[in-house]
């Protein structure tokens, strides 16, 4: 049997992890000396809630070798095929780990290690698209040709509320994420080649809005899309852009869904997002 394993970066809605049968190998969420596993001990919500109470942002690590050695004993039999995709290996270590743990189960399962250089809903786009196409009876050279064309296709474009968190994370400075504040500007983020670039500044909420859909019309123009809104405590700003999205793109499939936790503790609440992949 095939197994399809992703980790925490990922957003996938619980339905899909439910029809589509992928397994998320959770992350290690470190507030202090407590830590927690994403999805098992901490939920979004209650993540908000800690970094409110405690006025920081937790550390957040990848699942080590052992973790995800123990994670596929669970989820798998012996015998079977586990398809690891993960999080882009330029950001995080959680790639390198999942293929240390492969070496380890290599006498009980078949583990073949897939560097998605995206997160998010990229994610949770190839996981999907990898279960339905076993199901269909393709092989497993055809799966993996296939997400290597979603992750060189697909695109993640997100705008910030405010880089208070992104300061706090290390990825910006102090210097930058005051200037911000001061002008009440709101960053754009992209996800370009595996890493994060932060790209432009606009001036308003709604101008970063109408920007992320700017941004995706310039590099899609009008092909057919799968489409991913994604918000970090901000569901009316989300469905704003999803009905936007909507109009102004050729929109074959969307969803709305929560952004990870993972990402969320560097990018902060308010934090929109849009994941697109053009169909062939």
């Amino acid at each position: 049997m095939l197994r399809i394993v992703t980790d925490g970066a990922a957003d996938i809605p619980e339905e899909w992890i439910k029809e589509f049968e992928i397994d998320v190998c959770p992350i290690n969420i470190h507030f202090g000396k407590e830590t927690f596993l994403q999805g098992v001990d901490l939920d979004n919500e209650g993540f908000y809630q800690l970094v409110e109470e405690t006025k920081k942002i937790p550390k957040t690590s990848q699942p080590n070798p052992q973790q995800f050695a123990n994670f596929y004993k669970k989820i798998a039999l012996p015998g079977d095929t586990i398809l690891s995709i993960h999080v882009t290996s330029k950001l995080s270590g959680t790639y390198n780990s999942a293929v240390a743990a492969a070496r380890e189960v290599a006498d009980l399962f078949k583990v073949l290690t897939f560097d998605s250089l995206t997160g998010s809903m990229g994610l949770g786009f190839m996981c999907r698209q990898a279960r339905i196409m076993e199901r269909a009876g393709l092989s497993l050279e055809m799966i993996l040709a296939k997400l290597e064309n979603i992750r060189d296709t697909v695109r993640i474009v997100l705008a910030l509320d405010t880089l208070e968190y992104a300061r706090m994370c290390g990825r910006v400075s102090t210097m930058q994420a005051a200037m911000a504040s001061l002008l009440n500007v709101k960053p754009i983020a992209v996800v370009r080649n595996g890493q994060v670039f932060m790209t432009e500044k606009v001036r308003t909420r709604k101008a970063s809005i109408q920007r992320l859909i700017q941004i995706v019309k310039e590099e899609m123009a009008n092909l057919p899309l799968m489409v991913a809104v994604l918000h970090a405590r901000a569901p009316k700003e989300g469905k704003e852009l999803l009905e936007l999205a909507s109009v102004e793109l050729n929109v074959k499939e969307i969803i709305l869904h929560d952004l990870s936790i993972s990402l969320a503790a560097n990018f902060g609440p308010g934090t929109l997002g849009i994941v697109v992949v053009p169909l062939e």
